[in-house]
């Protein structure tokens, strides 16, 4: 450890020199060469980071690992579970009795070490092999690998990828997949946050089937005249008139965007979709009543969306209200009691609207996902009141207990998480589902 210390402290050495240098008496051709071994020095820098993380174990740490490493780092968490990822691929593994064996992207991870491949190289290669088919063989998928890691070393990330696309035509000519394959790939995901003006981008990968049923739903309910939020009363059964139809000016894209809104909006509410932790399967948002009287500002879904107060407005003409009451000065919520263990669906509100997400330090799990947490046990005597309760996702939960995690109500009604002796994470609160407390007053 000594060595290894030693050899850190060098490099930062080594960084503050290089920090400190006059740039000015280099020509082009010099500022280029030198650029290319800093990149490289980088790069090499990164793969060791990983072989650091690649042996960091759970257990150990008390957290997963990827949890640890983005709050002590102070990076996203996708940043941090994306690391443990690659360094799960590129490190050596052993069998169960102890053989060593070659990483799982062995050519991939030689290139890694050596300071070749930039990240995103190294996201080109996971994308061939991830979505070669199944009936491909070991050979040929080793063999890719290993041209594909070769071309990482003289072409820029985008000739990669057009080098992938055109190597996974020649393994897989007749583009045959089977539904496994096809299964593999199916997901929906928003891409990043929302936008300043509230709108967000999805990436959707849809099977033939759903793809099928979309277009079906679609044929009928993104055409001209149906679903036209622009409307008045929009139509959304029988059949649009000519007059309705002929004034729809909506593109194409926004018509199937309406048609998918008309498709969820008549499924959120049902009694028969039953409940979601104790609560309607609806949305669920929070806002001042200063924002409601005035219709300015934005309210924030239990998902952690803002919604604009004019469609809040809009939306809550169809829905069941409750009203949260909070005191002005403190934002506590005014006293909600309850004499059983499981809190009751008036306090589930409260706390969606008091705490938003789970309250974990730095964790980003909106409230949607996460159960209801005693700060005072109830096994140990403690009430189910407003004031004791608040919100965390079922991995944190897990945490707290004799010897790990614990948790107290600050005096500002926030939870504070402690975390136990020789932990590397830091305690504390959480305002990641409240940046407005980053802003001045």
């Amino acid at each position: 450890m000594r060595s290894i210390t030693q050899a850190v402290d060098a490099l930062a050495a080594a960084l503050d020199v290089l920090g400190a240098a006059d740039w000015g008496g280099l020509g082009g051709g010099q500022r280029v060469a030198l650029l290319e071994r800093l990149e490289t020095c980088a790069r090499r820098q990164r793969a060791v980071s990983h072989a650091v993380i690649h042996g960091l174990d759970q257990a150990e740490l008390g957290a997963p690992v990827a949890v640890v490493v983005a709050d002590v780092l102070r990076i996203s968490r996708t940043e941090a579970r994306r690391r443990e990822r690659d360094a799960e691929q590129l490190a050596p593994r052993s069998s169960l009795t102890g053989q060593p064996l070659p990483p799982v992207l062995p050519a991939t991870a030689a290139a890694w070490a050596a300071g070749v491949l930039d990240p995103e190289h190294l996201r080109t290669i996971q994308k061939f092999m991830r979505e070669l088919p199944d009936h491909i063989g070991p050979g040929v998928a080793e063999k890719s690998e290993a041209l594909l890691a070769d071309k990482a070393a003289l072409l820029r990330p985008d000739q990669l990828e057009l080098v992938a696309d055109r190597l996974a035509i020649t393994v897989n000519p007749d583009g045959v997949f089977s539904d496994e394959d096809r299964a593999r790939k199916r997901g929906f995901v928003w891409c990043g946050r929302q936008r300043p003006d509230g709108m967000g981008v999805g990436k959707l990968f849809a099977t033939p089937e759903l793809r099928a049923m979309l277009e079906a739903w679609c044929a009928k309910f993104a055409a001209p005249g149906m679903c036209n939020p622009a409307d008045h009363v929009p139509t959304v059964t029988g059949e649009p008139s000519t007059e309705v139809a002929g004034r729809d000016d909506r593109s194409h894209a926004q018509r199937q965007h309406d048609a998918l809104a008309a498709l969820v909006r008549g499924q959120l509410g049902d009694p028969k979709l039953g409940q979601h932790n104790g609560l309607p399967v609806t949305i669920i948002a929070t806002a001042t009543l200063e924002q409601l009287q005035t219709g300015a500002g934005v309210a924030v879904t239990a998902g952690t969306t803002l919604l604009p107060m004019r469609d809040l407005i809009r939306m809550a003409s169809h829905a069941y209200h409750y009203l949260a009451v909070f005191d002005q000065h403190s934002e506590r919520a005014l006293y909600l009691g309850r004499t059983k263990r499981i809190a009751s669906a008036d306090q589930r509100i409260v706390l969606h609207a008091m705490v938003r997400g789970c309250s974990a330090p730095g964790c980003d799990v909106p409230g949607y996902f996460t159960e209801v947490h005693h700060i005072d046990e109830w096994a140990d005597g403690g009430t189910t009141d407003i004031d004791t309760l608040t919100l965390a996702c079922t991995p944190d939960h897990g945490r707290i207990k004799p010897g790990g995690w614990q948790t107290r109500k600050r005096a500002d009604g926030t939870t504070e998480w402690i975390p136990p002796p020789g932990s590397p994470q830091r305690g504390g609160t959480n305002d990641y589902h409240h940046p407005e407390r980053f802003l001045p007053d």
